[in-house]
C-alpha cells in the first residue's frame, strides 16, 4: 500500500507538521501520566480506525513498560479490571471527545466530572488535547491512506 500523499516530501506539510509534531512533543512532555496518554491515544485511533497511530501507540506503549493484556483490552476497556479509575475516566472522556457527531452533545457533564476527579487541571487540559490531536492526527492518517507497520519507538518524539 502507497499513501496518497508523502507528508515527508511535501513543503507545506513539512511547515506545517514541524509544529504539529512539537505540539505533540509538548504532550509527552505534561503532567498527565505517560501510560494514560498511551492508552488514550490508542483508544481514540481504535474509535477512527488509524492503523498508523495504532502501531505507533501500541509499541510505544510496550516500550514504556505497559504490559500486553492492558494494551490488548483497551478496545473493551469497560469490562476490563485491568485500568485504574482514572484510566478510565480518562477513556471514557476520550471516546466522548472522539465520537462527537454520534454522542450528540459531545462530552457528558457526569464523564466530565469523573475525570476532574482524578485529573488536575493541568492534567485535563493535557488530556482534552491529546484527545484533539490524536483526532487530527488520525485524520491526517487516514485520508491519505498512510501505511503501517514499520513504526520504531522513539521515531517521532525523540
Amino acid at each position: 500500500m502507497d499513501a496518497r500523499l508523502n507528508y515527508f516530501a511535501d513543503p507545506t506539510a513539512g511547515k506545517v507538521l514541524k509544529y504539529f509534531m512539537a505540539a505533540g512533543k509538548a504532550l509527552k512532555d505534561s503532567p498527565l501520566p505517560t501510560a494514560t496518554q498511551e492508552l488514550v491515544a490508542l483508544r481514540v485511533s481504535q474509535i477512527n480506525g488509524c492503523a498508523v497511530c495504532i502501531d505507533m501507540h501500541t509499541k510505544e506503549a510496550a516500550a514504556a513498560g505497559e504490559t500486553s493484556v492492558r494494551l490488548n483490552l483497551v478496545a473493551a476497556w469497560r469490562e476490563a479490571t485491568v485500568f485504574t479509575e482514572a484510566e478510565r475516566a480518562a477513556l471514557e472522556l476520550a471516546e466522548e471527545g472522539t465520537r462527537v457527531a454520534d454522542a450528540a452533545g459531545g462530552v457528558s457533564d457526569e464523564v466530565w466530572a469523573h475525570a476532574a476527579k482524578h485529573y488536575d487541571e493541568q492534567q485535563l487540559t493535557a488530556l482534552v488535547i491529546l484527545v484533539s490531536f490524536m483526532n487530527t492526527a488520525n485524520r491526517l492518517n487516514i485520508i491519505t491512506r498512510q501505511p503501517a507497520g514499520t513504526y520504531e519507538p522513539g521515531q517521532f518524539h525523540q
